[in-house]
């Protein structure tokens, strides 16, 4: 199963790195506990669509960027937990008497 908050962790964190912030900068920006954010990006709590809003204002990101990137990402693991469908071979049963 794909943790959405994972996943929203895992790209907030890959947009603070990737504009070389730090988590007390994003924090003071946001207005959020740094302890807070670290939690968030750990995937262990739940972040308000307010709470996002503000993280993404602080790091200069748009919030459709984020949802966007969260959305391919769960798409990529939902693909890879799919079950693989395996072929059925079917071989014809021959009903004539020898």
């Amino acid at each position: 199963m794909v943790l959405f908050r994972r996943v929203l962790g895992d790209v907030l964190r890959h947009q603070r790195v990737e504009r070389g912030m730090t988590l007390r900068q994003v924090s003071a920006g946001a207005r959020v506990s740094l302890g807070y954010i670290s939690e968030i990006e750990r995937g262990h709590k739940e972040a308000s669509s307010e709470l996002l809003a503000s993280l993404c204002t602080a790091m200069d990101v748009t919030l459709s960027e984020v949802i966007r990137e969260v959305s391919h990402q769960v798409a990529l693991e939902e693909a890879a937990l799919a079950p693989i469908p395996l072929p059925i071979r079917t071989e014809a049963v021959s009903t004539s008497a020898a």
